[in-house]
């Protein structure tokens, strides 16, 4: 069974009732211009082939015509493919039939897209509560669900109000929620937030990155907005021409561009602005000391320990010097110096190392210890990219 929440392999759509010669020709490596000038048929897709981790956001990207929408179409099944496989949760959804289609789409995948598609007549409860009304849950029961959803993105006092008393930033709020009210595992996100101004986009990816910081879904979203990318995505996706042409971290593609296609994306964008905690990390900056692991087996030269518990949750930063005076773990433990999670970013990150002489400890979603950051490497790093630039 294919690994990831979601698995797409060798993945074609052309838009013809009638795809078999175009895919021949596609599959003998001719070009999408030369199939649509010999056949008149239009290619979308062109031989993709990629995996969604679970819990991920990952973010496919590309100029207007790269196929990226029809990409993500292709995934829940509003357009069929015309050869390959789409794997969720290790089910093909190219095999999948109506009723089932429906089924997954009511109980696990939600569709947020870049109109709100609000029903201007029920109040914003009602809209938030659509699916599961559509699903069969009863009265109570999903009320109580949106209501809860609402409050999760900051809506709860506008739950009696109407799509046309809201901005549009509250608009696509309700969109949001109204597809995370399913609860859904997997989330299909096709521009969603393109429509709004520049600082409402960024607080509705700050909602997003919240939600999602507690939630863990798994997150596919499709955006035109190489900034937006770097924010949000765990992983980012480039297409052009139908085609993918590469799919790394957002810091992989910055320092290793596939091709000039790619790396034009970045020229105009200062990317060091989008560095994250994990790209700084120094994973041996420091030693650790395990709780219930002798002290003295500890070195004794470092003033600052990582103290963490045998499953490497995170319990604080120790410091030697402290250790030495008291003798007390706990109470060598640094309260003031608070550790961050792996996805804060650059920008939140130099306030709490500038003047500081201990470390900046970085933990993942689940509370596990990854490393320190130090002013040191976060340097290096930022310096690495201005030389990469």
């Amino acid at each position: 069974m294919p690994s990831g929440k979601v698995v797409v392999e060798n993945l074609y759509k052309i838009f013809d009732p009638d795809p078999c010669d175009a895919l021949a020709m596609l599959k003998q490596g001719v070009k999408k211009e030369a199939v649509l000038s010999q056949t008149g048929k239009v290619v979308g897709v062109n031989d993709v082939s990629f995996s969604v981790n679970e819990g991920e956001i990952f973010v496919l990207m590309g100029l207007s015509g790269s196929g990226k929408s029809t990409l993500i179409r292709l995934i829940n099944r509003l357009v069929d493919p015309s050869d390959g496989k789409i794997f969720v949760d290790g089910q093909d959804v190219a095999k999948l039939s109506a009723k089932q289609l429906v089924q997954l789409r009511r109980s696990d995948m939600s569709m947020v897209f870049q109109s709100f598609a609000l029903m201007p007549h029920r109040t914003v409860l009602d809209n938030t509560a659509f699916g599961l009304e559509i699903a069969g849950v009863a009265r109570k029961e999903r009320e109580q669900r949106a209501a809860r959803v609402l409050e999760q993105v900051g809506l709860s006092t506008y739950a009696k109000k109407y799509p046309h008393q809201l901005s549009g930033g509250m608009q696509q709020r309700v969109g949001l929620a109204r597809a995370l009210a399913v609860n859904p595992s997997l989330m299909l996100m096709d521009e969603a937030f393109s429509a709004l101004d520049p600082l409402k986009r960024k607080e509705m990816q700050d909602v997003l990155l919240n939600l999602q910081s507690e939630q863990r879904r798994t997150i596919f979203f499709v955006s035109h907005d190489l900034e937006e990318a770097l924010r949000i995505g765990n992983r980012i996706a480039i297409m052009e021409g139908g085609r993918l042409v590469q799919v790394g971290t957002p810091q992989e593609i910055i320092e290793n561009p596939a091709d000039e296609y790619v790396r034009a994306f970045f020229k105009s964008v200062d990317t060091s602005r989008y560095l994250v905690a994990s790209d700084l990390l120094d994973t041996a900056g420091i030693p650790i000391l395990v709780k219930g692991q002798t002290v003295g087996t500890q070195p004794a030269w470092h003033p600052w320990l990582a103290f963490v518990n045998p499953e490497r949750k995170w319990l604080g930063l120790i410091s030697t010097d402290a250790l030495s005076a008291c003798g007390n773990l706990v109470q060598s433990v640094q309260a003031q110096h608070t550790a961050v999670s792996e996805r804060t970013t650059l920008q939140d990150i130099l306030p709490q190392l500038l003047g500081k002489a201990a470390p900046l400890p970085v933990l993942d979603g689940n509370g596990s210890y990854l490393g320190v950051i130090t002013a040191a490497s976060a340097l290096r790093k930022i310096s690495q990219g201005a030389n990469h630039a």
